[in-house]
């Protein structure tokens, strides 16, 4: 069992065994991507992607609480920039 004393980064650290509950659709879903024995890794990596996102999501909101929020047609044009496509505000400013 892991000192409950020591702080250890997602993914890091000894494994501990918790009991979860799942709908069997997503946990069929999950057994047919990775098999029986690869639920545990899975579910591992999921959790680790929602810290991420939780994460960014607090990030974004302290910003924009500093700096007010993004201007939609500025995202549009980066993403644009970032993807390669045409922006529905760059394709009404042409």
């Amino acid at each position: 069992m892991a000192d409950d004393d020591t702080d250890f980064l997602p993914g890091d650290g000894p494994s501990s065994g918790v009991s979860v509950s799942l709908t069997a659709g997503t946990l069929q879903a999950i057994r047919e991507r990775v098999g029986k024995r690869g639920v545990s890794a899975y579910l591992e990596k999921a959790a680790q992607r929602q810290i991420e996102r939780d994460h960014l999501d607090e990030l974004i909101a302290d910003f924009d609480k500093v700096n007010g929020p993004a201007d939609p047609e500025a995202v549009a044009a980066k993403r644009a920039k970032l993807t390669g496509t045409a922006s529905s505000a760059a394709g009404a400013a042409a």
